[in-house]
């Protein structure tokens, strides 16, 4: 069964989408820790990071990185924090998230609840960083 991430690849379901080539995909968590928070995935559906071919996973940093560059751009915060945990969605995802202080990226923390307006909106901010 498709992942969610894949359904959002394939326009079945909406993502607030910021980036997109033909083997990478970033959007916006709609279950953020912090607004602007980004995930990046590959197309292609691997369930574990360190199972991707070596080129997969060095584009996928890459695409990450300018992500992360126009979120620097657009988004108030000290720097870009990088996470991969791996176990609430079996389909890769690298999670970008904007930091003020090293609790913005604590996964344990309830996350917040915004309006589809809302992240329509941050996302649009962050496509201007590109």
């Amino acid at each position: 069964m498709a992942s969610i991430f894949t359904k959002i690849i394939n326009r079945e379901i909406p993502g607030h989408i910021i980036a997109e080539d033909e083997n990478y995909i970033a959007f916006l968590d709609i279950m953020p820790l912090v607004k602007g928070h980004v995930l990046v995935v590959p197309k292609q559906e691997v369930d574990y990071i360190f199972n991707l071919e070596p080129m997969v996973l060095s584009g996928l940093m890459t695409f990450a990185q300018k992500v992360a560059k126009a979120m620097d751009k657009t988004i108030k915060c000290t720097r870009i924090g990088v996470a991969v945990i791996g176990l609430e969605v079996p389909h890769v995802h690298v999670h970008l998230v904007p930091l003020k202080t090293m609790d913005d990226i604590n996964f344990t923390r309830p996350k917040l609840k915004l309006e589809k307006e809302e992240l329509a909106e941050i996302a649009e901010q962050i496509k201007k960083g590109f």
